[in-house]
């Protein structure tokens, strides 16, 4: 194989089967170019790369259950020093997030360090934006770990019902940037028979974790075969996922059209700097521009 054709084979991907009876869905996601890239655009510690590179790859297999650009909101806000990590995912494979403090760090000098303690106590909240639906269907629950993989699994339970595996992982090199980071999600269909998950849940447990497969130049059909062994898996579909953002110059401008007569007067007379949050892209709205938009805001006060 080239190296043109083997950079390709292992570019970040989604892929999703279903086991050949109907009785469970699986989803496998490689996701290091998207963490990397976070870690790049927001300058995230090694306690964030983790924390931020979980959440990032939690939400792409929730969207992955998804229809066409509907799409997920991950949403952990806790009292520790990372404080909130939020991630969006669609069914397209478009991901984007950002922390709080991304250059949160613990002590790891005491060696009883958990890295659940970036986040701490507090909640998790997930939301659905869905065709047809006028507002997002949220659920929210305590944070259980903090680990990102466990509270994940836990609102699976929780909240979804569906009896569920999950994998989350990130692993990092000597200079801190992303080595691999992927994922697995395995949920058992309606009518399925208990006995399937708990096979499953017993295979899981016994692989090695899902950025040791990557690092092995292990592809994700294989990955999803052996996470669904010893049944039988039919691929479903197959898509790239990427970091990508929406925001634009103009939806920033809309952003400030939305702010009071009195807020945006008193911004006239200087350029003005817009951060977007998910992917730390600065934009820069002209004087000339603000005086525009205190304009339309006028008009339409008339």
């Amino acid at each position: 194989m080239s190296l043109q054709k083997k950079e390709f084979k292992f570019k970040d991907r989604l892929i999703k089967g279903i086991e050949k009876d109907g009785r469970f869905k699986i989803s496998v996601v490689k996701t290091t170019e998207v963490v990397q890239t976070a870690r790049e655009n927001h300058g995230l510690s090694l306690l964030n790369t983790v924390l931020l590179g979980r959440t990032l790859t939690a939400a792409m297999l929730l969207a992955s259950e998804l229809k066409g650009e509907e799409r997920i909101t991950m949403r952990f806000e806790g009292n520790g020093p990372v404080g909130l990590i939020q991630a969006e995912a669609n069914r397209v494979g478009e991901i984007r997030g950002f922390v709080q403090n991304p250059t949160a760090e613990l002590d790891y000098e005491s060696g009883e360090t958990e890295i659940g303690k970036g986040i701490g106590l507090g909640l998790l909240t997930i939301s659905k934006t869905l065709y047809n639906e006028a507002e997002p269907r949220t659920s929210t629950i305590e944070i259980a770990r903090g680990d990102i993989l466990s509270d994940v699994a836990h609102f699976l339970v929780q909240s979804e019902q569906v009896p569920s595996a999950v994998l989350l992982d990130v692993s990092l090199k000597d200079n801190g940037d992303v080595g691999h980071a992927g994922g697995i999600l395995i949920q058992r269909m309606p009518g399925a028979d208990d006995s399937i998950m708990e096979t499953l849940e017993k295979t899981v447990k016994k692989l090695p974790p899902v950025s040791e497969l990557l690092a092995d130049e292990m592809y994700i059909d294989t990955i999803m075969q052996l996470a669904g062994s010893p049944y039988t898996i039919k691929e479903l579909t197959r898509q790239p996922v990427h970091f990508f953002c929406r925001c634009s110059p103009e939806r920033f401008k809309n952003a400030l059209a939305l702010l009071s007569y009195d807020d945006l007067k008193e911004m006239q007379g200087e350029n003005q700097e817009m951060v977007c949050h998910y992917c730390g892209k600065r934009t820069t709205v002209t004087e000339k521009e603000m005086r525009k938009i205190l304009e339309s805001v006028k008009i339409k006060m008339n």
